[in-house]
């Protein structure tokens, strides 16, 4: 069944605008913010933020192999609701020197993340020399390190400016900011429980400005203390928009409020479970514009963080060894879980296990039956209508899929083409595909010189997929027999470093985006399938369905009906098809059902023609 025809019988009526809003991709308010948490129709807020999730993240629920480091405890703050901090001469006092940190760590790990008090005393080369060191002896560890209320301090202790702080812990091998520090973006909480702390303003300034240096961060939200209701929404409202500027946040994490010996005695309790997964929930409902939320098991227990991942979760953070604020405020959940705890949890939810690394890149699938779905519009005639009782669906871009594929994560799917010749002896090639026939409007060459005069100019391309940056690279020096120059940048429409290019190549879903809004200076757009057929006079196959060449012919023949009755139903319906998702793409129903008509998803005798063609090329 779609998920853009997912219906919801809400037992609170107040709740069927906001799931109308949500599905029509329209932002929710402040007043619906509010009638959220005001709501006892739990089940139905859990099955809208579930629905989102669905559409990011399909089955997918991601985990890394991870471990927390504390350097110290000793902190120049006092904030009341800290149980970690001490100050120097305190018998708790604990300083670990760099050689003590790298003991900890272990060559499994695939990130480190490193928070933890404001030491007095020590130089600026510590914090510094700690990643390099760690990127010298672990050079497959990525680093998540230091809070904005600890760049903050770095600012203003060791006199360097935010971006100084921010490039140099970059240069020294820095690749993302924890989300820490947020707390609840309310100057009344602020100036009450941490009024040394920074606020609001300052916490996002930081964090944009890592954005614009290319470090991407995290956001997150302390609540279950003295804050309202009305101001957790007012936070979530506030991370929305920043979001829209930089577009450089990860995930979202909620982290419930641990009492216990803190200086706050209006709560000495912990959350309840209830208000738990409505926070989640409505944090997945809010933020509309963050791919990922996290149900944090080291605040939730793992048993409530299971549960909240059919309530918009689709990240359960990692194996966290070595954590101590968390604990030492009170947290009665385990110091760490196994790898195979966590695999067997997320299976456990009927979820699929997703190893990843620190920017969310797959790693490893723990889980069988699963279907590789092209995260593009382009893909839900296939999608929308596919009966998937006996499988679980993962969505990623085009060369992520490849990678899954080669390791023999996934039982079928779709796989762009070029990775598909790498396993064609291990995968049998459907009769289905995404094929642009004369166009296809979704891979596109913008420049800002006509192609008879692009000869030994820069192009960005995008590192997406594989296919249409080679067949670009064959039609220049094939066709054309031009010289260029590749670079591999993040194409979209946020990103003003194309400018530095005379040419980018953008696909998928960002090419649509593109439609409406083409950057200044770039006065030509070519549609690479055009330029094939111009040339070869055949369709240009981008990607092909494919499946297990050693499943039993039983398996396959099941799948190739189901597949085939999904397609011949999404074709019937192609004006609700995708809808959502062309909504934030902003085209509209015409343009919608133009695109789809203008695509072939069957490989007949023309298209394994074609195909034939492009592997000779490459060779």
């Amino acid at each position: 069944m779609s998920v853009d025809r997912f219906s919801i019988n809400m037992r609170d009526k107040r709740l069927e605008n906001i799931w109308f809003k949500v599905q029509n991709n329209i932002e929710l308010s402040l007043e619906d913010g509010m009638t959220l948490f005001r709501s006892n129709d739990l089940i139905s807020i859990g099955k809208m933020a579930h629905w989102i999730q669905q559409q990011k993240s399909g089955d997918g629920v991601y985990f890394i192999v991870n471990q927390k480091i504390e350097p110290t405890n000793i902190c120049v703050l006092s904030c009341k609701f800290c149980d970690f901090a001490v100050k120097k001469g305190n018998l708790e006092v604990y300083e670990h020197s760099i050689e003590e940190i790298l003991q900890k760590l272990s060559p499994e790990l695939l990130e480190v993340h490193i928070t933890g008090g404001l030491h007095p005393d020590w130089p600026w080369n510590y914090y510094v020399d700690l990643i390099k060191e760690i990127k010298k002896h672990f050079p497959q560890i990525d680093v998540k390190a230091w809070t904005a209320v600890e760049i903050d301090f770095f600012s203003k202790k060791f006199k360097k400016s935010i971006e100084e702080v921010l490039l140099e812990l970059k240069d020294a091998g820095l690749r993302t900011l924890p989300g820490g520090g947020a707390e609840v973006f309310s100057e009344r909480v602020r100036r009450l429980l941490f009024n040394q702390k920074i606020g609001e303003k300052r916490w996002l300034e930081i964090h944009k400005a890592a954005h614009r240096l290319g470090i991407r961060s995290n956001a997150t939200l302390l609540y279950g203390h003295i804050e309202t209701l009305e101001e957790r929404v007012n936070h979530f409202l506030k991370l929305r928009e920043a979001q829209k500027e930089t577009n450089g946040f990860l995930s979202f994490i909620p982290l419930a409020f641990q009492p216990g010996n803190t200086g706050i005695k209006v709560s000495d309790h912990f959350t309840s479970a209830i208000d738990d997964l409505k926070t989640i929930a409505i944090s997945r409902l809010m933020l509309n514009n963050f791919d990922h939320i996290k149900a944090y098991w080291i605040m939730l227990t793992e048993q409530l963080a299971s549960v909240a991942l059919t309530f918009g979760a689709d990240d359960m953070d990692g194996t966290v060894g070595g954590e101590r604020i968390a604990h030492d405020a009170g947290a009665i959940t385990p110091m760490m879980l196994a790898k195979d705890k966590l695999i067997k949890i997320i299976n456990d939810a009927g979820k699929i296990p997703v190893e990843r690394d620190i920017n969310y890149n797959p790693v490893k699938l723990h889980s069988d039956n699963i279907i590789g779905k092209v995260s593009y519009l382009n893909t839900a005639p296939f999608f929308d209508f596919l009966e998937k009782k006996d499988y679980k669906i993962f969505p990623a871009p085009p060369r992520q899929l490849g990678k899954l594929f080669k390791k023999d994560d996934l039982t079928a799917g779709i796989i762009s083409l070029v990775d598909y010749f790498e396993k064609e002896n291990d995968f049998d090639l459907l009769d289905f595909g995404i094929v642009g026939n004369q166009k296809v409007q979704s891979v596109i060459l913008y420049s800002k010189y006509s192609i008879e005069n692009l000869n030994n100019k820069k192009i960005a391309i995008t590192n997406e997929t594989s296919t249409s940056s080679r067949l670009l690279q064959i039609l220049f020096e094939k066709r054309f027999n031009y010289s260029i120059e590749y670079f591999v940048e993040k194409i979209s429409t946020a990103n003003e470093e194309i400018q530095n290019y005379d040419a980018f190549l953008t696909i998928g879903d960002d090419a649509l985006r593109f439609k409406n809004l083409t950057p200044e200076n770039f006065v030509y757009k070519y549609d690479l399938a055009e330029l094939w057929y111009n040339w070869k006079t055949l369709p240009f196959v981008f990607a092909v369905w494919v499946i297990k060449k050693s499943l039993p012919d039983d398996e396959k023949n099941k799948f190739i009906e189901i597949l085939k009755s999904a397609y011949e139903t999404g074709m019937k319906n192609l004006d609700e098809l995708g809808k959502i998702r062309a909504t934030k793409l902003g085209l509209n129903s015409k343009e919608l059902k133009d695109y789809y008509l203008n695509l072939n998803y069957k490989l007949g005798e023309m298209e394994k023609q074609a195909i034939k063609e492009f592997k000779a090329l490459l060779k």
